[in-house]
């Protein structure tokens, strides 16, 4: 009998040292852990005092697309409408903060590419923020964010599809006003840009198209701007963009991006 309990005594020990040791372990691990951000990157979520505001996400893309020339344009596009107060921020995993909740209109103006998306946090994070009444704009390959995310092919409308033809070549084509009605394109003509007509959007969200474009390779239309709700949001999504001239080559490529992000935000687009 008392050896009975003796053994079981040193079970009990065992046990309970394996336990601490596996705390410890995780503990340890989980402080080696890198956050996914600092406490100065989240102070750089400060809303401005006044005016709608806008919060461009930007910091990677694929290799091709200059996110460092193209946000600065895309800023002082939007900054035209003097309602708008823009900031760019360069990391994305700052989707997550609660902070984001303080912000108007949140641009996503990224692609991780080759690299995983900010984490399911921060994805609910945006989803709710949306889907709560927030607005939400995407430019150019911000449709190929998130591969891993289901729920972005709702939140964006229309995603990439890497099996598709991607685009165009790059070149000149014209932008038709799909809606000369809708509040973003009303008395917006059609343009003449240097961009890439992408074809590779795949979705099954409703959407409506407010800009389109004619491909010169198989002669058929292909979104190039359009508009959904999600939830209480409003969301605008144009995949032009490919590089700093294509923000700069047509006054009414501007005029599209602005309005655009007006109504986002649930402005009058003026």
């Amino acid at each position: 009998m008392l050896c009975a309990m003796a053994k079981l005594l040193r079970i009990h020990r065992i046990f309970n040292v394996s336990v601490v040791v596996w705390l410890l372990g995780a503990a340890i691990s989980h402080a080696q852990t890198p956050p996914a951000f600092s406490a100065a990157d989240e102070a750089e979520l400060a809303p401005p005092a006044k005016g709608t505001r806008v919060l461009i996400v930007t910091g990677i893309d694929y290799p091709g697309h200059h996110w460092k020339e193209t946000a600065p344009a895309l800023k002082a596009i939007l900054e035209k409408d003097t309602r708008l107060s823009v900031k760019i921020v360069e990391k994305p995993a700052l989707i997550q903060s609660r902070r984001l909740q303080e912000w108007d209109l949140i641009v996503l103006h990224f692609m991780n590419w080759e690299v995983p998306g900010p984490g399911k946090e921060a994805q609910e994070n945006l989803a709710r923020r949306v889907r709560e009444g927030k607005g939400l704009m995407l430019t150019h390959f911000a449709c190929g964010a998130w591969q891993e995310w289901p729920e972005f092919r709702q939140l964006a409308g229309r995603v990439w599809d890497p099996k598709l033809r991607p685009h165009d070549p790059l070149g000149s084509f014209k932008v038709q006003i799909a809606d000369p009605e809708h509040p973003v394109t009303r008395g917006l003509p059609g343009f003449e840009t240097l961009d890439e007509l992408y074809t590779c959007l795949t979705g099954d969200a409703p959407i409506h198209i407010v800009a389109k474009a004619t491909s010169t390779v198989d002669k058929k239309d292909y979104p190039m701007a359009f508009v959904l709700n999600y939830g209480k949001g409003r969301v605008f999504h144009s995949v032009l963009g490919h590089e700093l001239p294509a923000y700069t080559n047509s006054p009414v490529m501007g005029d599209l991006m602005r309005r655009g992000a007006a109504w986002a935000a649930g402005l009058e687009p003026k």
